[in-house]
């Protein structure tokens, strides 16, 4: 086989070759991300008057690089929660690049096309459109052919919500903000649009570069961990040696995890019910039951015992991850990850647990997640480079869009800054939650938002292509998303390599 089976093994020659370009797939996807959703960002100060495209693009492109490098990695990780549990537990396998490959690539096709239309539509919901359809596929072609399995539906549902409450809260929050404004500030010259290429007062050039630069900021911090949660798992699948864990975990957090997996080992054992399982039927048991469509049974009890059993015997001679065996290291990983999605749904089920045996498999649930869900530094580096370069090209479809045909009159310096003010505002806050928004729905919402506030009329045949673009998204995402996994999978098996 030239694709192992399991992400264990040392990769052979032409798994490095799948792994560089699944890399610069990834890249490529925050390279377009960069040019379609930060256009926005860029479209209120340039049709101000308040920076020239180049240095506004410019601009924009450093704060979307500073906001990659300063984020959380909440929604990095939340975005992997969507893709499917064995396919995420054997992410080197022929199903893991196909799965990779299928979903970047169909995100990048649906991106690029709104994008030569100059249609602002969202990468999040490509994105996440992608993963839904590689999920039903591999599904509807694994032995079960459900499609409750295939994805995190209750993820999905939380995301979702997010991405569709996000544009009504733009445009409402946009409206009355600008509302707001004219009520207390009297000044006639927030409220007008710019004569010619003349630029505004200093002070409002002041007020739009600092909601240009908060716009830019939260969509790197935001956006750009889309790309590096994908990237990473990439890592983790092929070199679980060195991507697996966080190798600079202090040596106490390391025995504290070996500890509470022992105690825990004891405590999930005697509600077990003296079942007894080998390793593969633990790991099947629990991948099993945090599926959408998983029930409880004392089987997962007897699971959890032995991953935890697994994960002290592994950790227990080993002060530090870099004394642990590289072989390992991959499976410590998979054990902790099974155990934290068991315990998390355990918890959400309400299934009997005291209240100590709780708050002990809480602690080991949050650590350890705190030591695989972490972004090496190069691909934070990485991934902003690409997304702020991105931001520099190709910006003037969608910025002509938004700044000139969502409105049937010029975009006032008022407007432009109550559309980024909340933009800004709506990302950071979805961002603390680990929530993808889009930054073009919300701030093409907003400015939509501020011009019927100001009846300044809209555009409806733009709007209308906006919507459309809106409500196909998803569903020609997931569709595309479907169809090349399924195509990879057949290719896999023409050439020989699963």
């Amino acid at each position: 086989m030239l694709l192992t089976a399991t992400a264990y093994s040392d990769p052979t020659l032409i798994t490095y070759v799948f792994l560089v370009l699944a890399i610069l797939l990834a890249l490529s996807f925050e390279f377009v991300n960069g040019f379609h959703d930060t256009a926005n960002a860029v479209a209120t100060v340039i049709y101000t008057n308040t920076l020239k495209a180049t240095p506004a693009v410019v601009w924009s492109g450093i704060w979307n690089l500073i906001g990659v490098l300063t984020s959380s990695g909440l929604v990095a990780f939340g975005i992997v929660a969507l893709l499917p549990v064995e396919l995420v537990l054997n992410i080197g396998s022929a199903s893991g690049f196909a799965m990779v490959f299928s979903l970047l690539i169909s995100a990048i096709l649906w991106n690029v096309g709104t994008w030569y239309f100059g249609l602002p539509a969202s990468s999040s919901h490509t994105l996440i459109g992608s993963i839904i359809g590689v999920g039903l596929a591999n599904s509807l072609m694994g032995p079960s052919h459900s499609m409750t399995d295939g994805v995190n539906w209750a993820k999905a549902q939380d995301m979702g919500l997010g991405l569709m409450i996000s544009p009504v809260v733009g445009f409402c929050a946009a409206g009355l903000l600008l509302l707001l404004c004219k009520a207390l500030v009297k000044n006639p010259s927030l409220y007008k649009a710019p004569k010619g290429k003349t630029p505004p007062p200093l002070w409002i050039r002041g007020i739009l570069m600092i909601t240009c630069t908060g716009v830019s900021f939260a969509h790197g911090s935001n956006d750009g961990q889309k790309g590096m949660g994908l990237i990473v798992l990439i890592l983790v699948g092929i070199l679980p040696g060195t991507y697996a864990l966080k190798m600079t975990a202090n040596p106490s957090k390391v025995a504290q995890v070996a500890e509470s997996a022992k105690t825990l080992g004891a405590i999930f054992e005697k509600s077990g019910e003296g079942i007894e399982l080998n390793e593969m039927e633990a790991d099947d048991a629990l991948t099993n039951y945090i599926k959408s469509s998983g029930t409880f049974s004392p089987k997962v009890f007897a699971a959890l015992s032995d991953q935890c059993h697994d994960v002290y015997r592994r950790l227990v001679d080993s002060r530090t991850f870099e004394t642990l065996p590289a072989g390992d290291r991959g499976k410590v990983r998979s054990d902790l990850y099974l155990i934290s999605k068991t315990i998390a749904k355990l918890k959400k089920a309400g299934t009997a647990l005291t209240a100590p045996d709780l708050a002990k498999a809480t602690e080991l649930q949050k650590s350890g997640e705190h030591l695989t869900n972490f972004i090496p530094d190069w691909v934070k580096y990485a991934v902003a480079l690409a997304l702020g370069l991105g931001t520099m090209i190709g910006y003037k479809r969608i910025v002509v869009t938004v700044g000139e045909k969502i409105g049937k009159d010029h975009l006032t310096y008022a407007q432009g800054g109550a559309a980024e003010l909340v933009a800004m505002c709506t990302i950071l806050v979805a961002d603390r939650f680990g929530l993808p928004v889009s930054t073009t729905h919300v701030l093409s919402s907003g400015v939509a938002g501020t011009m019927a506030a100001n009846k300044s009329g809209l555009q409806m045949g733009t709007l209308r292509n906006i919507l459309l673009a809106w409500v196909l998204t998803l569903p020609v995402c997931i569709f595309l998303g479907a169809l090349l996994f399924a195509f990879g999978l057949n290719l896999v098996a023409l050439l020989g390599l699963g």
